[in-house]
């Protein structure tokens, strides 16, 4: 039978492998193709693919399972789960993969793309440029068709012309900045914030107006510390809640 096979990760030996791993399969499994094999790889197949132990693998399968994106069966193996949802928390653990993770969904409609003017309130983020591309993408629940977060990205121009939309109707545009165009990002700083639907996230995300949301901004930067990248996703707030989780160690 044939397997799906996940992305391959850079582990940061600063964060738990475990959570690394889980994230990594995590952005893999939401990002998949439609009719893509379900079962997954053995344990031990994925732990040589990640270059982790077999403990570490089956820690980040238990986080998959407790979220309801994977099923275990003895002797039969592991089967992503076909009807799971993405009701999870926002979550910032200082991880590229985490980023995919969160925003990885199971079906994304671009709106539209295109030059704009750089806003006002983000010009502090591309001093030299006036303008940049802009893409508006909105993601839905694969099998309810349910709308769940709307996103706007504006991409430095250089970096969008290698972009191909096709990977964007898969992928976050943090995957395919990384993986497709081969950007080395350093970091990203996260905001997430507390706000109330406009007029066109009301009707994007088929919530009331001046219904809660929750607001993200993600500042993408490269090693020469450009921002490559600003992304704005509405969340609904009915579906999303804000979690951070600090590592005391």
């Amino acid at each position: 039978m044939t397997t799906f096979a996940p992305d391959s990760l850079a582990l940061n030996r600063k964060l738990p492998l475990w959570y690394q791993v889980s994230q990594s399969l995590r952005a893999s499994i939401l990002g998949r193709r439609a009719g893509d094999p379900l079962r997954l790889p053995t344990e031990d197949a994925l732990a040589a693919h990640y270059g982790v132990s077999v403990l570490t693998m089956r820690q980040a399968l238990k986080e998959l399972e407790a979220e309801g994106l994977i099923t275990r069966h003895r002797r039969r193996g592991t089967f992503i789960e076909p009807s799971a949802r993405r009701g999870s928390p926002v979550r910032l653990l200082g991880s590229v993969d985490t980023i995919v993770a969160q925003q990885s969904g199971e079906r994304t409609e671009i709106l539209e793309h295109g030059p704009e003017r750089i806003p006002a309130e983000l010009a502090e983020h591309f001093p030299d440029l006036a303008e940049a591309v802009s893409y508006r993408r909105l993601r839905s629940d694969g099998a309810t068709g349910e709308p769940t977060n709307w996103a706007e990205n504006l991409v430095r121009p250089e970096l969008a012309g290698r972009i191909d939309l096709a990977d964007l109707t898969r992928w976050p545009m943090t995957k395919v900045l990384r993986d497709a165009v081969g950007v080395t990002i350093s970091r990203i700083t996260d905001t997430v914030e507390a706000r109330l639907a406009d007029p066109e996230t009301a009707k994007l995300l088929q919530v009331p107006l001046l219904s809660p949301i929750l607001h993200y901004t993600g500042i993408t930067y490269d090693d020469r510390g450009r921002a490559v990248d600003v992304a704005r996703i509405r969340y609904r707030g009915d579906r999303f809640s804000f979690t951070v989780t600090l590592d005391a160690h």
